[in-house]
Parts: structure tokens; C-alpha cells; sequence
């Protein structure tokens, strides 16, 4: 049974789910973010590789994306079974991006990595003002 359990999370069944908590949506060019990521463990125990949190902006017109950062984390962290935690996640958004508006929009894409190459993922869309 155990076997089944692993092979189904190297699917990606039942595998930790990652959720990256801002405190709020709209952030000033140049503004320090400070969130968490909330990680909960599958139905098996995984060694956590890494967290990658991507800011890509999204400009509507030319249906383009672009990574704009990227935070990323090294972890040796074994997750258990259903167990929660907590990382904390700082990011600065550069001073000289575009403000938000009805063609560009911004979003972290968030992955997270096990020593197996499994990973999950998590988006947040973000405002960004002057």
C-alpha cells in the first residue's frame, strides 16, 4: 500500500500543496512584500528541495509573459504526511516596472520542489501602483 502511496504522489496524487499568503493584493513600485508560503504535507513524507517564486508580468496586447524575479529558497525540510509549516517570503518589487492596468498584470508563480522532480504550484495575481 505504501508503494501505491508513493508512486501516486510521483504523480502528483496526493502530493504537498504549496500557497503562497500575501498580506494584501496592491504593492508600490520599489515596495519590500513580506507573505509565507503555507506548505502541506501529502500522503507521504517528501524531502523539499526548493521553492521558486516567479514575478512574471503579463502584458495583454502582445500576449506575452515575462519573469520579471525570481525569490527562490533552498530547503532540506522533510515534509511529512499532512504536516503544515510555514517559510517566510520577502520579495522588493523593482522601482522601474510598469503599474498595472487594463494590459499588464503581475503574478507569482510559485513552485515547489522535491528531490523526486515532483512539484506543486500556486498563483497570485498582484496590483502594482505608482
Amino acid at each position: 500500500m505504501m508503494l501505491l502511496r508513493k508512486y501516486m504522489s510521483l504523480l502528483g496524487v496526493g502530493s504537498a500543496i504549496i500557497d503562497l499568503i500575501l498580506p494584501k493584493e496592491t504593492y508600490k513600485r520599489g515596495e519590500l512584500i513580506n507573505g509565507y508560503f503555507h506548505v502541506k504535507g501529502g500522503t507521504i513524507e517528501q524531502q523539499l528541495r526548493r521553492i521558486d517564486s516567479d514575478l512574471v508580468l503579463i502584458d495583454a496586447t502582445t500576449k506575452t509573459e515575462k519573469v520579471i524575479d525570481t525569490a527562490t529558497i533552498l530547503s532540506t525540510k522533510l515534509l511529512r504526511s499532512e504536516e503544515a509549516s510555514k517559510i517566510s517570503f520577502t520579495f522588493k518589487l523593482p522601482e522601474n516596472i510598469p503599474v498595472s492596468s487594463e494590459h499588464i498584470s503581475y503574478r507569482f508563480k510559485t513552485r515547489l520542489t522535491f528531490n523526486e522532480g515532483v512539484e506543486s504550484k500556486d498563483q497570485d495575481i498582484i496590483q502594482v501602483i505608482s
